[in-house]
């Protein structure tokens, strides 16, 4: 798996970023950089755990926005399948980011977050900086959600380019080493 510190590989990835099939579809590649970006993937369309994590990333997009950061929600479905369950699940609907397609599975096997046994991408979060480079990886069992607030904690935290002490919050006092 990559790690902090290295580039996120080139993509090219069909994305849905609209319920109505005329619009729906867009390409969206690695060249989408100079901003913050946080990539989460999810294991399967048209499951239980999956759909609380992407609405809640939902919830917070305009939080992320005013940070410079851009949101992208991948799995290892179709863009087709995409389309069909944003039209199924209310909480999806009106989704403000693209939820990509790795159908291919080359973005999910170049991150080394192909799951051996069930083929699909691991609930994976990485945090990419302006420079392409991987600042954050999370990695949790395919059952358990992860909190999305704790990567908008994450997030804040690196933009400081400070020593921020456990359980920080944006606006806490960073901590000041001085030597003597």
């Amino acid at each position: 798996m990559l790690k902090i510190g290295d580039l996120f590989p080139e993509f090219n990835l069909k994305g849905v970023i609209s319920e109505n099939i005329k619009e729906a579809f867009i390409d969206v590649n690695h060249q989408t950089k100079n901003k913050w970006r946080v990539f989460f993937f999810w294991p399967k369309d048209f499951t239980f755990v999956c759909p609380t994590e992407i609405a809640e990333f939902g919830n917070l997009h305009s939080e992320f926005l005013d940070r410079d950061t851009d949101i992208f929600g991948v799995s290892t479905d179709s863009e087709f399948v995409h389309l069909a369950w944003k039209q199924q699940k209310d909480e999806l609907k009106n989704l403000p980011f693209a939820m990509l397609s790795d159908i291919k599975r080359e973005l999910s096997q170049a991150l080394g977050i192909l799951d051996a046994n069930e083929g699909v991408a691991q609930r994976a979060t990485f945090i990419v900086d302006q420079t392409n480079v991987i600042r954050f990886v999370m990695v949790t069992d395919l059952n358990v959600g992860r909190n999305p607030k704790e990567v908008l904690r994450v997030l804040d935290a690196l933009q400081t380019d400070e020593l921020c002490p456990c359980n920080w919050q944006k606006g806490d006092t960073t901590l000041n080493v001085s030597v003597n």
